[in-house]
């Protein structure tokens, strides 16, 4: 599916307004019959006005102004599919989702810089094929190679540090896990981007990296966090509580740990580097990527969309009708059944 003009999902806007618009108007039609009247005497006066149809007006013309801001982003479908050839490398990226990650020492937080390094570097790729891996603890697969880069990010934005119980950061696990994902033997470049604070993490990884380069799988290591480090802050609603503690009550402070990403990279044949920078670290692995051979492979892909606008401005068009003919006044036959306790 494809979004054609997403400037008018602004339009959206437009029903909140309606809401606290017509919530303001019962509010001062309510006050100024309560000057001129009880309620009860208001009742007898007008006995065929409806308590429940003017939520339903405005909830109908709600749905209207839905259904036009959709018919105006005008969403495509796609309708045929064709088998192309392209050029690229295979990327994994593992991605830190340790609690540690938390930590505001880098804004907003180090998780979420973390996931806009890596939305951006997929903004800039352009026929590689990329897959996804979250590790805290244990390394849990996200999303297998593909070249569905709008998956990639919407899997990516999911990701928090509640998806693994395991605490930790197994950066061990998130290379073994990638090593499965490569399955197109032929592929000469594969490219590993391991994007952590480099905590908590065990000697093993070493050891790992470097079969991972026999392999021909190289190993880019992407800090996030600083050397001062930073507490982890625990939150509910974004409202930070406390901050967590160790055994003997003290605040945990955590440190980006940059020796150890360093040497990961390094025994992998691939290159650290710092992320604070989001501009800086995407022209650096545009420059990595395309020093490294493609290899040429297959992939299938959408080339025909059809308008879908119709059935929403259709929608939108009923629902404005609707509007238009839905009274104030008590329905004759609903009045009877009294769904609505009106008549109480």
């Amino acid at each position: 599916m494809q979004l054609e003009e997403k400037i008018w999902f602004w339009l959206l806007l437009v029903i909140p307004v309606i809401i606290v618009l017509f919530v303001i108007l019962q509010l001062w039609k309510r006050h100024a019959q309560n000057k001129f009247a009880n309620q009860r005497i208001i009742k007898r006066l007008s006995p065929n006005k409806s308590r429940f149809k003017p939520v339903l007006k405005i909830i109908v013309l709600s749905l209207a102004f839905a259904c036009l801001a959709i018919a105006l982003v005008n969403p495509k479908i796609g309708t045929k599919l064709e088998t192309v050839k392209r050029e690229g490398v295979d990327i994994v990226f593992a991605v830190d989702v340790s609690k540690s990650m938390l930590a505001e020492d880098i804004a907003p937080n180090r998780l979420e810089k973390s996931k806009q390094l890596v939305t951006q570097i997929v903004n800039n790729l352009a026929s590689d094929r990329i897959g996804i891996i979250a590790y805290a603890g244990k390394a849990f697969p996200q999303l297998p190679i593909t070249t569905d880069y709008a998956s990639a990010k919407m899997f990516l934005q999911s990701m928090n540090t509640d998806m693994l119980s395991s605490q930790g950061t197994a950066i061990d696990e998130a290379i073994q896990l990638a090593r499965t994902y490569y399955n197109d033997e032929e592929q000469t470049n594969r490219v590993l981007f391991i994007i952590s604070d480099g905590e908590d993490h065990n000697d093993i990884a070493i050891n790992l990296a470097e079969e991972a380069a026999n392999e021909g799988i190289k190993i880019f290591t992407i800090g996030v966090g600083t050397a001062n480090g930073g507490p982890i802050p625990i939150k509910r609603n974004g409202i930070v509580l406390n901050y967590k503690k160790d055994n003997t009550g003290e605040t945990v402070i955590t440190k980006l740990n940059e020796e150890t990403l360093i040497e990961i990279a390094n025994e992998a044949n691939g290159q650290y580097i710092y992320g604070a920078n989001t501009n800086e670290v995407v022209e650096t692995i545009r420059d990595i990527l395309n020093k490294m051979d493609k290899k040429e492979f297959e992939a299938k892909e959408f080339a025909e969309f059809k308008d879908q606008f119709q059935w929403f401005l259709g929608l939108a068009l009923f629902f404005l009708f609707i509007d238009i003919f839905l009274l104030e006044r008590k329905t004759a036959w609903l009045n009877k059944l009294n769904l609505f306790n009106e008549n109480l």
